[in-house]
């Protein structure tokens, strides 16, 4: 049987794994990629980020126009071409995943299309060829699975999953959305602009529980304005599909309810992928939530295995996984990288209104025992949101009130992925309110909104700490 024996070995050609790839190849001479998809290009390029974010934008295009009688605007009927979006869909993705492809198959690494798993703790069998392959040094980068819950009938019957939503080229009649996290709301409203009838259910009493209960709230409301029927705080029975309809049973305060659609989208949320893996025979840990055990150098519990990304948490964010893989190959290296400071994360979900967030979320600070104090401000009364006519949502940000530094923001409203940066750049470069005070915040913008809840802490904070 047929050895080969690397630097380091990269199990995973997304995100993270390109990233530790990469940064490896800078102290290793001799690195592999390992990766089993039949496409190259990753999660975030093939089936996330790109296709979801392209979908949604068209959809945002399509919302504005339909609204606008509200602008002083006449215009004609405005609809859907779904194959058209599919096209311009998969004309995008193809220039990102062209330009991965191209960079894993460079002469700088070994690109092996086999799937993998742990012979023992310093080798790898391939599953196609039969090979073996040792290293020093192994990064596993496998990414996460469509998660599958045990509902009766669920597993039974066909159903979607956001592969197959982000992959449509027609315009379904009708939807049910099983979940509220992020992938779920952000295409449960693409689907309700594109022009399907949407029915979404949510297990707890919110959806989007990653973010506070008061930004859930506000996507809630701009959810049922829009048409969208939303049951949360409820309690999933069985799915069926009866002749062409599926059927979703489900009890709400009690009371026995049902929806009917003619698809069934399963987004209750994704498992890290480390099925077929066998991990056991390489004296990797796995946590209770699933996610490989690793350190803050991303290190598991066999010193010569790391992991990053989604396959390992705490946060499935791209530009993490990024930061995670680039950790793990410079510590691999020898070197001694800062670990991934979590306390100045930024997230965001791309509904409308869209959710941003930077630093410790509010409730985390209170738990540690940091004494905050915070300020917001509604959207509903600044210039620009009004002219813009996107007045959900509220800026609110808060401040170590011992140290006067600002440590975390939150932003509920028209392109808060956006406005959230200004905020992000605070925080992780400690800032504290009356720093940010002295910026020429520009009238009118979107961002100038954050000078009044700064106002408000500058003050609370007697002054705030001037650096």
């Amino acid at each position: 049987m047929e050895t080969r024996h690397f630097d380091f070995v990269v199990i995973g050609g997304g995100s993270a794994g390109y990233a530790a790839a990469r940064t490896a190849r800078e102290t290793f001479g001799n690195v592999a990629i390992i990766e089993a998809a039949d496409k190259l290009g990753g999660l975030c390029i093939l089936r996330g980020c790109m296709p979801s974010k392209t979908l949604i934008y068209s959809a945002e295009v399509l919302h504005l126009a339909k609204e606008g009688k509200k602008f002083g605007l006449k215009i004609g009927a405005a609809e859907m071409d779904m194959p058209a979006l599919h096209r311009r869909k998969l004309d995008v993705i193809g220039e990102f995943a062209d330009y991965r492809r191209d960079q894993l198959k460079a002469d700088r690494f070994h690109l092996i299309r086999d799937r993998a798993f742990f012979v023992d703790q310093k080798t790898l069998g391939l599953a196609g060829s039969g090979e073996q392959i040792t290293a020093d040094h192994f990064m596993i980068a496998t990414g996460s699975a469509v998660n599958t819950p045990d509902i009766p009938g669920l597993r039974e019957i066909p159903h979607w999953t956001s592969d197959d939503v982000l992959d449509l080229d027609f315009l379904p009649e009708s939807v049910i959305v099983l979940g509220g996290g992020i992938v779920a709301c952000e295409l449960a409203q693409f689907l309700n602009r594109a022009g399907s009838r949407v029915v979404q259910i949510q297990r707890s009493a919110f959806i989007l529980k990653e973010t506070s209960e008061d930004a859930a709230g506000v996507v809630m409301k701009a959810f049922r304005d829009e048409g969208i029927t939303l049951h949360t705080d409820t309690a999933l029975e069985s799915v069926a599909k009866e002749g062409d309809e599926y059927v979703v049973r489900f009890s709400q305060g009690g009371k026995p309810q049902e929806a009917r659609a003619a698809h069934l989208f399963n987004a209750l949320g994704r498992k890290p992928n480390v099925s077929g893996l066998k991990l056991e025979n390489a004296g990797v840990k796995i946590r209770k939530s699933g996610h490989i055990e690793v350190d803050e150098m991303q290190r598991t519990d066999n010193p010569s295995i790391y992991a990053a990304g989604d396959v390992s948490g705490p946060h499935e964010i791209v530009h993490i996984a990024i930061m995670q893989g680039e950790v793990a190959a410079q510590h691999a290296a020898g070197k001694t990288p800062t670990p991934v400071d979590y306390d100045t994360r930024t997230g965001v979900v791309f509904t409308d209104p869209q959710i941003a967030s930077a630093g410790i979320p509010l409730e985390e600070a209170k738990e540690k025992g940091i004494r905050t104090v915070e300020a917001d401000y509604p959207f509903d009364d600044h210039g620009k949101s009004i002219l813009m006519e996107a007045k959900y949502g509220y800026v609110k940000t808060w401040a170590d009130r011992d140290s006067g530094k600002l440590i975390g923001a939150e932003c509920v409203g028209k392109d808060a992925g956006e406005l959230i940066h200004a905020m992000a750049v605070a925080i992780s470069l400690r800032a504290t309110p009356a720093d940010l005070l002295k910026v020429h915040w520009y009238h009118p913008t979107l961002s100038e909104i954050w000078s009044y809840p700064l106002e408000d802490l500058a003050e609370d904070l007697d002054g705030g700490t001037l650096t």
